[in-house]
């Protein structure tokens, strides 16, 4: 078998599929061979599809031999994080509350996926029921960082990130409630894509919160995050080809309760913003007052996760890992007419928020304000567990708060990222702002 680049861009693998170069078959072999060998791939891998898979870049080939492929990606093998229900394939959140949980048909975006010629490779591991941003399982597994495995991967989706930093798919689906996406992408170096709320169809996807629940890829470069939206969205990809930050207007979130930043992401935000500038683009710094106060409503994550599952863990919390359950439980005593006032407060500050950044083309913001911390620092100490999950996705949240889509991009600095931020339902704009941030950075 010819040597295959497996850490290759997604788009790359398809043009050389569509080019005849690359047999699907023998990619998608290459890559299982890759997770069996790997020596994290218990770590990674909850479980793999390789009949599935298989089957999948067959009939990716014979597409390809007759001139038939249904996208760029066809014939291209990537993962699933363990919340998107998969026929026949056990589907359980990275939790024992829904262990052995085996769901008789796919969610909608792997059906879409699937019919855009994604090749399935399996299901990765996450946070226990998607809530936390730091990407410890001790129930499960806890993936490694691909800079130090001693390190957190980020979360929650953390084996979608493994599996790409890793060579052992070509890109990986996870979903985004408060940074879900885009901290793993993060500490990992990669791409990664906050859609809107609504923007893909949630249809078999384990819910966390449903109001703030988002999927997304992460991959290796915004072309890939383009396609691989078109594929779960059944829908044409967003062309990059005319992508430019001549004249691009971007607004730099200074509110004080987005400091303090380490000083390793601080000086590669400021760097990064530096090359935007020399590439065309207009900076301007502001604090958005509405933003001031929706980053004091964050008690509504653990109240409609409470809401989503407290049965659940009332019934059976035992076998949950404590500090996540307790997350949860934070949820329990918050009362109704709380929730919906907040929520009505929410909406207010979003538009006024919307209205104060409608002359921008997009807001920006360090993906991360630390560095990832240690994990068995993590595991050793509840508070600093609790504390450092706080700081990790305080950035993050602003677009789950604020109804925001959003891409993260690596600034070149290891762990740190940058965010561009645009309204809900302007996927296409931010992807051809992020292709023309890319190439800058």
């Amino acid at each position: 078998m010819p040597d295959i680049d497996l850490t290759a861009t997604a788009c790359d693998l398809g043009r050389a599929i569509g080019a005849g170069t690359l047999d699907p078959v023998a990619l998608t072999d290459a890559m299982l061979d890759a997770i069996d060998t790997s020596p994290h791939r218990a770590q990674i891998y909850a479980r793999t599809t390789p009949d599935r898979a298989r089957a999948e870049a067959e009939a990716a080939r014979t597409r390809a031999q007759n001139g038939t492929r249904r996208s760029l990606l066809d014939g291209v093998p990537i993962s699933w994080k363990d919340l998107f229900d998969t026929a026949g394939t056990a589907t359980e959140g990275g939790s024992p509350l829904l262990k052995g949980r085996t769901p008789d048909q796919d969610a909608q975006v792997l059906t879409n996926a699937a019919a855009a010629g994604l090749v399935c490779l399996g299901k990765t591991h996450q946070t226990e029921l998607a809530f936390s941003g730091l990407g410890l399982n001790p129930v499960t597994a806890t993936p490694p960082n691909i800079h130090d495995p001693g390190l957190a991967p980020g979360g929650s989706s953390s084996g979608a990130a493994a599996s790409t930093a890793y060579g052992l798919a070509a890109a990986g689906i996870g979903s985004d409630t408060g940074g879900s996406v885009r901290i793993p992408a993060v500490w990992n170096d990669l791409v990664g894509f906050k859609t809107s709320v609504g923007a893909l169809p949630m249809g078999g996807v384990i819910p966390l919160c449903a109001r703030f629940d988002t999927i997304g890829p992460l991959c290796r470069s915004v072309e890939d995050a383009a396609h691989l939206y078109a594929a779960l969205a059944s829908a044409k990809p967003t062309d990059l080809s005319q992508s430019d930050l001549a004249g691009a207007r971007l607004l730099i979130l200074t509110n004080t309760a987005l400091a303090p930043l380490d000083d390793a992401p601080q000086a590669a935000f400021e760097t990064a913003c530096t090359k935007l500038s020399a590439a065309g683009a207009t900076l301007d710094r502001q604090a958005i007052p509405a933003l001031e106060d929706a980053l004091r409503l964050v008690s509504l994550f653990p109240a409609e996760a409470y809401g989503t599952w407290g049965a659940e863990i009332e019934a059976r919390g035992e076998v949950m890992f404590p500090l996540i359950r307790h997350r949860f439980e934070l949820g329990r005593d918050i009362l109704a007419a709380r929730f919906v006032a907040d929520w009505q407060r929410l909406d207010a500050l979003r538009t006024a928020f919307k209205t104060a950044t409608a002359g921008y083309d997009a807001v920006l913001l360090p993906t991360c304000p630390i560095l990832p911390p240690k994990t068995a620092e993590l595991l050793a100490d509840d508070d600093a567990f609790v504390t450092r999950n706080l700081e990790t996705l305080r950035n993050t949240r602003v677009a789950n708060l604020m109804d925001l889509t959003c891409v993260t991009l690596p600034t070149g600095t290891r762990h740190c990222g940058l965010m561009a931020l645009a309204p809900a339902g302007h996927e296409r704009h931010v992807l051809r702002l992020a292709a023309a941030m890319e190439k800058s950075l």
